[in-house]
């Protein structure tokens, strides 16, 4: 029998190995005693669920429900009453006996009325009593029911941080992703791939046993067809990836410009409401306003600015600086200008200001002010002409928006992914490019390519949780809600 995640992490820790640069012999700050939450969100509804979890609950659920004899997986019609006779509420109860839960322990789940005070009081009823008794029961710390669900293999940590992205899904094509990573689909790509690294790796160990093999390893054994195959695969899940974070974490696009170029004008068009206020009047907007709008599923948080210029005004002043920060940290700037103010020098000043490394679309505004309503001929491949008054050119910078982007409706990864995920797949893909150069070496030292096919293996590893910092998985849980 394989012993569970949370064994072999005490196992780790006695034997004070680290399979991990970020492993830190620590042990995940939890507890085998049972636990309790509201596992519904704050605020009234039709329905409110409490979710218990441990070990053994059985005594537990006796005190709560005595002389009530609890099927496994039966619904059942009960008062929730206190000891003398007090109805609280009553709903359905349904146990879940491990490891056929959603934890992996024992589960009892208490269905009731959705009010904020019904959910305190029972809650509140079932530390009491449990106290009462002698019986351990504390508050869930937040993420603490999935955390116990990926220690004892109900699901993998790829899969456990889909249950957070499906809980915060802002769209259907995220919801649809969020689900495929919860089904285990971007795992088992991933697992797939780590699997060949280490039969590959299998086959080098056993050849440095026998040095007079060495020689012929490679071609024996078609090693470096392997590998390119290897490095070709994960070429493509790394692409594929990409694609997943982006339909998680979407795009920050600054608007830039200076006043009265039509910034605001542009983000009411883009989100289809009257999200900034418009006048004709420069430097109106003296904050940033961030609205976010999705183009074929994938999230866009638009940032529009202050106008950029000099000025004296210490509030406009406040208000350029935080356009500044923004444009740093932009993944996208557009730098809008007016259509009937062709080669402002300010303009040139606000390019030469831009970050060179971050794509800038120069969006020329107003052009339904133009005499022929279009650009020079002179203009560039990186320039878009617009009008966001009248709508036109919108849908093609939408669709500029989403090439900067590198996304692709026709290869859309049906999975989403996070940074930690592209940073563990950038890792494996360099040690597999330093093993082929190991390969590719004169001398073939095959002791230093089969250590780089075991580091490019734990990269993958880490991102199902196989070998991960637990500082690493703490953080990840406790951006959980509390009840999940």
């Amino acid at each position: 029998m394989q012993p569970s995640r949370h064994q072999r992490r005490v196992i780790l820790s006695a034997r004070k190995t680290c399979f991990n640069p970020l492993f830190d012999n620590t042990m995940i700050a939890s507890s085998t005693d049972p636990v309790i939450a509201i596992a519904t969100a704050p605020g009234r509804g039709g329905i409110g669920v409490i979710r218990l979890s441990g070990r053994s609950l059985a005594p537990l659920v006796q005190v709560l429900f005595p002389d009530q004899n609890l099927k496994d997986r039966h619904a059942h019609y009960l008062p929730f009453s206190t000891a003398d006779g007090e109805t609280l509420d009553a709903g359905i109860v349904l146990f879940f006996k491990a490891p056929h839960s959603y934890t992996g322990e024992d589960v009892l789940e208490l269905q009731g009325h959705g009010g904020p005070a019904v959910l305190r009081r029972v809650l509140n009823y079932c530390l009491t009593t449990a106290a009462a008794h002698g019986l351990p029961l504390r508050l869930a710390e937040p993420g603490e029911f999935t955390q116990r669900a990926f220690l004892n293999d109900r699901m993998d940590l790829a899969q456990a941080e889909a249950v957070a992205d499906l809980i915060n899904a802002s769209s259907e094509a995220a919801a649809r992703g969020a689900m495929a990573s919860l089904s285990g689909r971007f795992s088992g790509l991933v697992n797939a791939l780590a699997d060949r690294i280490v039969h590959l790796r299998m086959l080098v160990e056993a050849t440095l046993d026998f040095p007079e093999e060495e020689i012929d390893f490679l071609e024996k054994y078609q090693a470096r067809e392997r590998l390119d195959g290897l490095r070709a695969e994960l070429d493509h899940l790394l692409q594929q990836a990409r694609q997943g974070m982006i339909l998680r974490e979407g795009l920050h696009v600054v608007l830039a410009g200076q006043p009265n170029v039509g910034k605001s004008s542009l983000l009411n068009a883009l989100a289809g409401d009257d999200i900034a206020i418009v006048t004709p009047i420069a430097g109106t907007t003296r904050d940033k306003v961030v609205q976010q709008i999705h183009i074929e599923g994938v999230p866009l948080h638009i940032i529009d600015t202050a106008g950029l210029r000099q000025t004296d005004d210490t509030v406009e002043s406040i208000g350029i600086e935080r356009s500044w920060a923004e444009i740093a940290k932009a993944d996208v700037i557009l730098h809008l200008q007016d259509a009937r103010a062709s080669q402002d020098p300010l303009d040139s000043d606000i390019a030469r200001r831009l970050p060179a490394a971050t794509p800038v679309l120069n969006v020329i505004n107003k052009i339904d002010l133009l005499e022929n309503g279009a650009l020079p001929s002179d203009a560039t491949e990186n320039t878009l002409g617009v009008s966001a008054r009248t709508g036109a050119g919108l849908d093609a910078l939408r669709q500029r928006l989403l090439d900067i982007a590198g996304w692709s409706p026709g290869g859309e990864s049906p999975w989403l992914a996070r940074e930690r995920h592209l940073k563990a797949l950038e890792q494996a893909r360099e040690h597999l490019a330093l093993a082929d150069e190991h390969a590719s070496h004169t001398d073939q030292v095959l002791d230093l390519f089969a250590e780089e096919l075991r580091l490019a293996h734990e990269a993958l590893a880490s991102i199902t949780g196989e070998f991960t910092s637990d500082d690493l998985l703490g953080e990840i849980f406790s951006s959980f809600c509390i009840g999940k």
